[in-house]
Order: C-alpha cells, then sequence, then structure tokens
C-alpha cells in the first residue's frame, strides 16, 4: 500500500512538470505571434515590464505568508517545547523540493522567452521604414534624411511610420538613447549600428546620450518631433527648397562690354 502510494505520488508530479513545460513554449509562441502582428517595441517592453513586476509581487506575497507562517509555527512556547517535524515519505520530501523549484522555474522560463522573442522583434527593421542617418560627435546628434536634408540634435519623423536610424560616430562611443521609446544603442567610430522605434502620434521626445563621453557630456541632448504626415511633409518640403537654395550654383559674373576700338588720326 505505501508503495502504491510513493507511485502515485511520483507519478502525480511527473504529471506536473512535464505540463509546465509544456506550458513555457505556448507562451512564448503566444507572444511571438502578438509581437509580429503589431511591431511596437515600447508597447512591449512595458508589457513585458510590467508582467515582471506581477511575478514579482505575486511572488514576494507567497514568500511573506510562507515566512510568517514558520515564524508563527517556530514561536517560542513556555517550558521550552521542543518541536517535532512532520514525518514525511521519500516521494513527499523530493516532491515538496521538486515542485516548488519548477513552478518558479517556470515563470523564469516564461519571461525568458518572451524576451527573447521582444528582442528578436526588435532586432527585425520593418519593411516600412524610413532609414536615416547619424553621426554622433562631441556634443552633438546629426541626422541625415535620404534626401540629403539635415539637422543637428533635433529629428523630425512623420507619425505611423518606423523610423531607422543608421548610426555612426566621429570622435568616440556614445550612446543613443530615446526613454520615450525605450530604445538606446551605442554609436561608435568604424562601425554602423542601428535602432528603431515606431512613432504613433504626434508629440516630442527628449534624446540623450547614455554612454559618457567627455567632460560636456551632459549637454548632449536632443528632441524628437513627430508630426502629423501632413504637417510632416509640409515641413520636408520647406527643408528641401532651403537645402535647394544653399546648394545652387552662384550665378556666373556678367561679362563687360568690350572695349571700342581707338580711331585711327
Amino acid at each position: 500500500m505505501k508503495g502504491k502510494r510513493m507511485h502515485d505520488t511520483i507519478k502525480r508530479a511527473a504529471a506536473g512538470l512535464a505540463a509546465l513545460f509544456l506550458t513555457v513554449p505556448a507562451w512564448a509562441a503566444g507572444g511571438a505571434k502578438a509581437a509580429a502582428a503589431t511591431p511596437d517595441p515600447a508597447r512591449d517592453w512595458d508589457l513585458l515590464w510590467n508582467e515582471v513586476i506581477f511575478d514579482i509581487t505575486i511572488i514576494g506575497i507567497l514568500f511573506a505568508i510562507v515566512t510568517a507562517w514558520f515564524i508563527w509555527q517556530a514561536r517560542r512556547r513556555p517550558g521550552n517545547e521542543v518541536g517535532a517535524s512532520v514525518p514525511l515519505s521519500p516521494a513527499s520530501a523530493v516532491g515538496w523540493v521538486v515542485i516548488p523549484i519548477f513552478v518558479f522555474l517556470s515563470i523564469d522560463l516564461y519571461t525568458a522567452a518572451n524576451g527573447w522573442v521582444l528582442w528578436n522583434t526588435f532586432r527585425d527593421v520593418p519593411a516600412n521604414r524610413m532609414e536615416i542617418k547619424l553621426e554622433a560627435g562631441m556634443y552633438s546628434w546629426d541626422y541625415t534624411y535620404p534626401n540629403g536634408v539635415r539637422t543637428q540634435n533635433e529629428l523630425v519623423v512623420p507619425a505611423g511610420t518606423p523610423i531607422v536610424l543608421r548610426m555612426t560616430s566621429r570622435d568616440t562611443l556614445h550612446s543613443h538613447y530615446i526613454p520615450d521609446f525605450r530604445v538606446k544603442e551605442d554609436s561608435m567610430p568604424g562601425r554602423i549600428t542601428y535602432l528603431w522605434f515606431n512613432p504613433t502620434k504626434p508629440g516630442e521626445h527628449i534624446v540623450t546620450c547614455a554612454e559618457y563621453c567627455g567632460v560636456m557630456h551632459g549637454y548632449m541632448a536632443g528632441r524628437i518631433i513627430v508630426k502629423a504626415p501632413e504637417e510632416y511633409a509640409a515641413w520636408m518640403k520647406g527643408e528641401e527648397t532651403r537645402l535647394a537654395a544653399l546648394t545652387a550654383p552662384e550665378p556666373a559674373p556678367a561679362a563687360k562690354p568690350a572695349k571700342p576700338a581707338a580711331k585711327k588720326t
């Protein structure tokens, strides 16, 4: 009878562990499907972060309850009473150790799987992107649009279009950080790196350098201005007109009229 109970306990524990391992790929697949449907790194990072905070909170509450229960059970009693532990079978002892470990491990695996999926989604640049070159330097961000328009410390982009920055540096290591879009990537000499973000609505966002680059590192700030598509088109047209005026060749000086030949006397 005792052997049968042990066998049943082991079977239940094995079934529980199998169920935990099977749910992790399913959770990860669900996260991958959601990320692929609507790529938005800022929103997806926030969802994952809120999930991590929720899991940590629940685990912390459970640990606090168990700790309080142990403290209450092991409190000092009158007469210096000596406590006694509840006898456990070998299978029960293994179950009490292994099952909680894998319960918490499944939460870690779930979080890690979704983080991996999200990271891969972030590194996979959308096809409908707009690419802008960025050259970092002490102490400015210099943006160059595909048509040659240039701005410094101010990136103007249209809402609803994913933006990709192809980045390099002309002097030392910098890090282009946009807190509102949850993206940050280093720019360095001799190498092209990239990041992308998805501005969904008009507004302004701060850009900072997240890598110490010199004595004026704190002044290396900029902003991203997200405009409605029609406002962006009007702004870009004005910039193109200004660029054309600056790059237009200067008119050649008018030829001086030839002097009339002197009359012979």
